[in-house]
């Protein structure tokens, strides 16, 4: 038996049963696609049933407004990825009158896309013979092939791809790329797969030599940078608060969050206190500041670590474009003002 034969036949055996594999509808295959990608399917679930709830078709979700999409998006991450859902589904409904592009090649040209979502939409919906390759599929072929190439190198992509575009069942490339995907996600899994258990233990490289712990091979390390937020909380006499959008490219793009000062090192009362009264922030008097907590939330981000502590600053009068706690919900915001909003509001 081939090893597509071999894995297909795995797969139908062992698939989890998942909203978007029940349809060949590009719009749903390609919301559940950019929601899962650096997300686990479990968290992402809930969010592709939410966003098909509220936006059933490309057209409901053109027609909403980026905070709507941004709301229901809050605490999935990487936020540039419903950005780009958005105007991707501006650019399907108003300038391709809802049609979605039906090749590999045509649907590279939308923002957000790139080779690997391309190949899933355009196999699942229109069964176009083009692989699929991610972290699963690397790992994969990787130990089965017993391939040492650096997989965050310039050519482990053109690598790989070539070797699954020799491996694809040609009537069956849908079947084929979940397959591959799910074996990944299920049984040839990162740390301490069950090699016992496995259809391909009579054949896999990477097991006969004993070499399942060292495959893939990454050498390329991501370089973390460390951040100090503090987050100024201002209350005034009607517990009114005050906020902004971050406008400014990076992390969080067109998200709320509370007046921000960035420090170098993790401020004391007194330090903040200082900082404050040379920003301009408000011309209301500030009668007293204090910290939330005694230490600092750390939110770990893909490059970033941040260490983010919140201050109460109630102040006097009535701020100038103040929002009322209750008003905060309805505004999406980073998952850490989130939590923090929901903890203490």
């Amino acid at each position: 038996m081939t090893f597509s034969n071999r894995l297909i036949q795995w797969y139908l055996e062992n698939k989890r049963d998942l909203p978007w594999r029940n349809t060949t509808n590009p719009y749903k295959i390609w919301l559940s696609e950019i929601i899962l990608q650096q997300t686990r399917v479990a968290q992402g679930l809930p969010y592709y049933e939410r966003f098909i709830e509220t936006f059933p078709t490309v057209f409901d979700l053109a027609n909403a407004s980026e905070e709507q999409v941004l709301k229901l998006w809050q605490g999935l991450g990487y936020y540039s990825r419903g950005r780009n859902l958005h105007k991707t589904a501006q650019i399907i409904v108003f300038e391709r009158n809802g049609t979605f592009p039906k090749t590999y090649l045509e649907l590279l040209t939308l923002k957000g896309i790139g080779t690997y979502t391309a190949a899933a939409i355009a196999s699942f919906s229109q069964k176009e013979v083009v692989p699929v390759v991610d972290g699963n599929v690397f790992r994969v072929l990787a130990r089965y092939f017993d391939v040492e190439t650096d997989i965050s190198s310039a050519t482990a992509k053109k690598e790989f791809t070539a070797l699954a575009n020799e491996l694809i069942d040609n009537k069956q490339p849908d079947l084929f790329n979940q397959a591959l995907m799910e074996f990944g996600a299920l049984q040839c899994v990162p740390k301490s797969p069950n090699c016992s258990m496995c259809v391909f233990n009579d054949s896999c490289a990477a097991l006969q030599k004993n070499k399942v712990a060292l495959l893939p091979v990454k050498l390329k390390k991501t370089k973390v940078t460390e951040r100090f937020f503090n987050y100024l909380v201002f209350e005034d006499d009607k517990s009114h608060s005050l906020i902004q959008q971050r406008t400014a490219k990076g992390i969080w793009h067109n998200l709320y969050e509370f007046p921000l000062i960035e420090s170098e090192h993790e401020l004391n009362e007194k330090e903040l206190t200082r900082q404050v009264s040379i920003a301009s922030f408000l011309t209301n008097k500030l009668i007293s500041i204090k910290a939330y907590d005694e230490k600092s939330v750390v939110h770990i981000l893909s490059h970033q670590r941040l260490k983010i502590r919140f201050w109460e600053l109630k102040v006097e009068g009535k701020i100038e474009k103040g929002i009322s706690k209750d008003a905060l919900r309805a505004l999406p915001f980073p998952i850490v003002i989130f939590n923090f909003i929901e903890k203490n509001f």
